[in-house]
């Protein structure tokens, strides 16, 4: 067992983890931030997706004790301070950026990574960003016209359904 000690989602938490415990599992099962989902162990749905240390991370590739130090953020993160939702997240509600909801808390990182990089993205440049992102349910049309708007651009410029 190791002690480990980070910053997720501006308050320190520190935590005894086995050194195969990966940081999905210690954000879900130790410090119950279970907005951060589990889809498919192997690092291909997205589903997982937190930033550590301002970069976007899949917290199913990743040991819970690489994180030692680190500054984490999930989805319960995401909100304004006064419990409103973050622009992104605004966006993904307002466009219909989901359906049954799975994937959304790793888009919405993934979509806040990007903007955080590039505030203004092509509709390719979000589609190539979110190829690490599976969702089965929305066809991807509404979460590019979220993060168009959350980025300030023209939704009706996104290609057609």
């Amino acid at each position: 067992m190791s002690k480990i000690s980070m910053t997720v989602n501006g308050k320190s938490v520190s935590g005894e983890v086995e050194g195969r415990t990966l940081l999905v599992e210690f954000l879900r099962e130790d410090l119950k931030l279970t907005g951060t989902h589990v889809g498919c162990d192997t690092s291909q749905c997205g589903a997982c997706t937190v930033h550590v240390d301002g970069k976007q991370v899949k917290s199913c590739t990743m040991f819970a004790a690489e994180a030692d130090g680190a500054e984490v953020k999930t989805i319960e993160g995401e909100a304004n301070a006064d419990g409103s939702l973050s622009v992104v997240q605004q966006a993904f509600q307002d466009y219909h950026g989901l359906q049954c909801g799975f994937c959304t808390p790793g888009m919405v990182m993934a979509a806040t990574a990007l903007l955080g990089k590039n505030p203004k993205p092509t509709e390719l440049e979000i589609r190539e960003h979110l190829e690490g992102n599976i969702c089965r349910c929305t066809g991807y049309h509404n979460i590019v016209k979220a993060i168009m708007a959350a980025s300030g651009q023209d939704v009706p410029a996104v290609a057609a359904e």
